[in-house]
């Protein structure tokens, strides 16, 4: 946006943005169309052909391969959501929407929390709402960037509501939870109180996207909307399509003759690029890619949870892909280790080309890379290693059941009630005397500060616990910070849930809301 068009705007946050963080991210100068500080368009062609010889048996000898990565992984905050969200704020400061002193509230899958974490050296405090599905990495980017979590114990990740069976009683829970973290963020409760209802309703549709919009609404704060600004896909048509048309123009190309594959986050990228394209060549090139709807990816949404997005257009797309994740993990490993700085969704993204390069379809691409590799290196150490199993199946656990200590309840919101214990007990064939509960605090500083209080060191066996949850995933998750201090336990998949689907249970009638 040009500043001298800048109304009501605070003058000197404008000035020390543009100076600090404006002029280190790609855009336009002046008038002249040209995009400047733009990130590395690298020929990535060898590789792939080597690396689809070598870990894929393919040979792509034969054809007229091309293939470009754009190291969007060289951006300032390590990601191409510093595009996006640098875009946001600049115009939201340029044009009143966000002052001096104000708090920024977004929900996030972690890279677009890490941009905004830019702003902190202005002064701005960032309250990102995430979930425990986010790694660990991810987690440890977001408290370097001094970005204040609100911990979501939900396994979901941003998406619209999901309308159909809402969980009034884990809403109930979540709300309570939230006010906890926002009363400990220093965020008067009674505020929060007066939007209660609202708070519920959102959260048992599972939508934390527009619970953002409603914190940063009642505590006068700012929210980027990212999944719903036109913004996020206006700075991909302006600068990033330009930008990489602009490097293949130096190099005697255009992108128009580019078959152009990016993963789906919120799908600004896919629709800028996609609006470029059909703007400045009259086609669709533009290739979505997507993990199966099975596979959790850092950041991506799966094809049937991005359809519920307002930016999800497959009408702008010259194609969409579901690709194995666990195949693209080998071909992270490979281009890892020949130093190319790439995270888990550009591989997703570049086994996509691969495949597509392989079956005839298309000789010529520009993969995204959109961000590195830092945040998921522990999980990439694990490919091709032989690992300690961390998740059973209640089959397995019920079969091995002699190889546990005690059975531990593992949650942050719940409790079980009597009857829950009962039926836990009973599908493990253990007595009911075997089962801890820890207090859901105890479980909170376990998962937040990876400090195991003297209850759950008491509970844990000489040998091995199983802990048991909700659905799994913060179960999965003691497990893991367990496994930090050396403690061996494992998770049940599915968690109770699993196991009362089939008894005609209501997990209402076996769990309650925790008071402590």
């Amino acid at each position: 946006m040009d500043t001298n068009t800048a109304r009501n705007n605070d003058g000197v946050l404008l000035a020390n943005f543009e100076k600090e963080i404006w002029g280190r991210v790609p855009h336009l100068e002046g008038t002249s169309g040209k995009v400047v500080n733009a990130t590395p368009l690298t020929d990535i062609t060898a590789d792939l052909r080597e690396c689809a010889r070598k870990e894929f048996g393919l040979n792509l000898d034969d054809r007229k391969l091309q293939v470009f990565g754009k190291f969007d992984s060289n951006l300032l905050a390590g990601s191409i959501k510093v595009r996006p969200a640098i875009h946001i704020i600049h115009d939201a400061i340029s044009t009143g929407k966000i002052r001096s002193g104000q708090t920024v509230f977004e929900a996030t899958s972690g890279n677009f929390g890490i941009a905004l974490g830019q702003l902190s050296k202005l002064g701005l405090d960032v309250v990102a709402l995430v979930s425990r599905k986010l790694q660990e990495g991810v987690f440890e980017e977001l408290k370097n960037e001094k970005i204040r979590i609100i911990n979501l114990d939900m396994d979901i990740c941003p998406a619209p509501g999901m309308k159909e069976n809402p969980n009034v009683l884990a809403a109930r829970a979540t709300a309570a939870n939230i006010r906890s973290q926002l009363s400990e963020l220093g965020f008067d409760p009674a505020v929060f109180d007066g939007a209660s209802t609202e708070v519920q309703s959102l959260l048992a549709a599972q939508d934390i996207i527009n619970l953002a919009k409603l914190l940063a609404r009642i505590y006068n704060a700012f929210c980027p909307e990212q999944y719903d600004n036109t913004l996020n896909i206006d700075v991909h048509r302006t600068v990033t399509g330009a930008e990489i048309d602009q490097q293949l123009h130096e190099k005697g190309q255009s992108l128009s003759d580019y078959r152009t594959v990016c993963t789906f986050g919120t799908g600004g990228t896919s629709g800028g690029l996609s609006r470029y394209i059909s703007e400045k060549y009259g086609k669709k090139s533009v290739h979505v890619v997507f993990p199966l709807g099975d596979q959790d990816v850092a950041g991506i949404r799966t094809k049937g949870k991005a359809s519920g997005l307002k930016f999800y257009e497959p009408e702008q797309y010259a194609g969409q892909h579901e690709v194995d994740f666990e195949q693209a993990r080998r071909l992270l490993k490979f281009f890892v280790d020949r130093g190319h700085d790439m995270g888990e969704s550009s591989a997703l993204a570049l086994y996509a080309a691969m495949q597509m390069a392989n079956l005839g379809v298309g000789e010529k691409f520009v993969v995204i890379v959109a961000d590195g590799i830092q945040k998921y290196r522990k999980s990439l150490e694990s490919v091709g290693k032989k690992q300690n199993k961390i998740q059973v199946s209640m089959q397995e656990a019920a079969s091995n059941i002699g190889d546990y200590d005690r059975i531990i309840w593992i949650h942050t919101q719940y409790t079980p009630r009597e009857e829950g214990i009962e039926m836990i007990a009973a599908s493990l064939g253990v007595d009911k005397s075997k089962i801890a509960v820890p207090t859901a605090r105890e479980v909170e500083q376990l998962l937040m500060t990876r400090q195991v209080s003297e209850t759950i060191n008491k509970a844990l066996g000489s040998r091995k616990s199983l802990l048991v949850c909700m659905a799994g995933n913060t179960s999965l998750m003691a497990v893991r910070a367990l496994a930090e201090k050396g403690i061996v336990t494992e998770s049940l998949t599915g968690g109770i849930n699993a196991l009362s689907q089939g008894k005609g249970r209501q997990i209402s009638e076996l769990i309650r809301v925790a008071t402590e």
